[in-house]
């Protein structure tokens, strides 16, 4: 966790396996990619919009560098200087023109959006990630090499009884790596996306959420309204997508960043967030469902309704009242998010991320206790801990994906040696604010420590 010692043998490894993977990429790559070389990853589709490119290319370096074993501060650093470079080339080079058979009532908005090649795109990147390795393995960079908090993540996800796994998540230790931050504030962003009538809208919100927040002004100054817009300006990004590739499909979400010592929470729908400190769960958001009365309100005001059909839904279909995507059921469910912030005094144990597979049939008051029993259990070893909460939900009868990721405060250890257990519920002294403001398969069972 937090503590010197770990942090600085933290860096002395990832000090000593920085030149060792450069040596190992630049002898299986030797030379930048010709026309004709086949891509080492695969492409996110056939075009992209300009908006889309620099945190769709993120995700594909950061992906493969991943799974090259690259040490995490790295390889964030390595692929934003590769995007750095290649977003000072002329990208006009990429354009593609719209198909003929395009509905003519939208080419005015189209012509707002520019579509780029995904393919010629991912080359010249993975051309430029090449060249900023080669200066590299010379010398690195001291940002690339910069010491971070040490964070504990346990992270495990099923598909369940489901056809198709539909959640995603990102944990994200490495924020101010990947976006090229060098001010004296660390950050860190954890996300679970919960998808449904398909993966498109949760797989885009996981890529493209913590990009938009990155580019905002109102990071550096209100995090919480920076989450809201991200959330508003992903939806707007995905409903031109759904409706240039006939998609449609939504998502739930809920994301934690943490920015010093303040916490941000932002969500859509009924995915949730909860705090535990000192042994007791502290409530931080609300989750938008169709029979909260200012939800219900709010829909019928706009001409929908709410009806209750094995559970409340919206118009009869969605059983949450805001989402990303969802194109068919705008604006009844509503792509604006709900955001709060909270001072970190040092005494919190652990945030609890997780989608309603999950909480449907865990409710918050037992999670202090089942994560306690698992800290005893494993002498006081937290990585296999969301493996064991999914595994609880599964038992007590959830059908559905499960995600739950679990975001140490402190040393799961320290937890165990001050004895605290709560059972009860806190609620916490911040509310939805009016501000302006790796992905899961069919199964996934990550701990990191970074």
């Amino acid at each position: 966790m937090a503590s010197g010692a770990p942090q600085n043998s933290s860096q002395m490894a990832c000090d000593s396996e920085i030149p060792g993977f450069l040596d190992t990429f630049l002898q299986d790559f030797p030379a930048p990619l010709s026309p004709e070389s086949p891509l080492p990853w695969k492409v996110p589709g056939t075009v992209l919009s300009q908006e889309e490119v620099e945190a769709e290319l993120a995700e594909l370096a950061m992906g493969f560098l991943g799974s090259r074993n690259a040490p995490p501060p790295f390889a964030a650093a390595v692929t934003h200087k590769a995007i750095s470079q290649l977003l000072q080339i002329d990208l006009s080079e990429f354009k593609k023109l719209p198909e003929q058979e395009e509905e003519e009532e939208e080419e005015e908005e189209r012509a707002l959006v520019t579509l780029l090649d995904a393919k010629g795109l991912a080359r010249s990147f993975f051309n430029c990630l090449w060249e900023v390795c080669s200066q590299w393995q010379k010398q690195v960079p001291l940002p690339a090499e910069a010491p971070q908090r040490q964070w504990l993540v346990s992270i495990h996800a099923i598909r369940n009884t489901r056809r198709k796994m539909e959640d995603r998540h990102v944990s994200l230790p490495t924020f101010n790596h990947l976006f090229g931050l060098a001010d004296s504030v660390d950050r860190a962003y954890f996300a679970v996306f919960d998808g449904h009538g398909g993966v498109d809208a949760a797989r885009y919100a996981s890529v493209h959420v913590h990009a938009n927040v990155s580019q905002l002004p109102a990071l550096l100054t209100d995090p919480a309204a920076a989450l809201k817009e991200a959330f508003r300006r992903t939806d707007e990004m995905f409903l031109w997508k759904a409706k240039r590739e006939r998609l449609q499909s939504g998502t739930t979400g809920v994301c934690a960043l943490i920015t010093g010592a303040t916490l941000h929470v932002a969500w859509l729908g009924d995915s949730q967030v909860i705090l535990v400190q000192q042994g007791q769960v502290v409530k931080l958001m609300e989750p938008h469902k169709p029979e909260r009365q200012d939800e219900k309100e709010r829909i019928e005001a706009l001409g929908g309704f709410v009806s209750f059909m094995d559970c409340w839904r919206v118009n009869g279909t969605l059983a949450v009242s805001r989402a990303i995507g969802d194109v068919f059921q705008k604006p009844y469910v509503s792509g604006e998010a709900d955001a709060a912030s909270r001072k970190l005094t040092g005494s919190e144990d652990y945030l609890l991320l997780a989608c309603d597979g999950f909480f449907d049939v865990v409710p918050h008051q037992e999670v202090s206790g089942l994560v306690h029993s698992h800290l005893i259990r494993q002498k006081g070893s937290g990585l296999r801990v969301a493996e064991e909460l999914v595994a609880v939900a599964r038992d007590r009868g959830s059908h559905d994906n499960i995600t739950v990721m679990v975001v140490f405060l402190r040393d799961p250890q320290e937890l165990l040696e001050g004895g605290a257990q709560g059972t009860g519920d806190a609620q916490a002294d911040v509310g939805s604010q009016d501000l302006p403001t790796g992905l899961s398969e069919l199964e996934t069972n990550t701990s990191q420590r970074s």
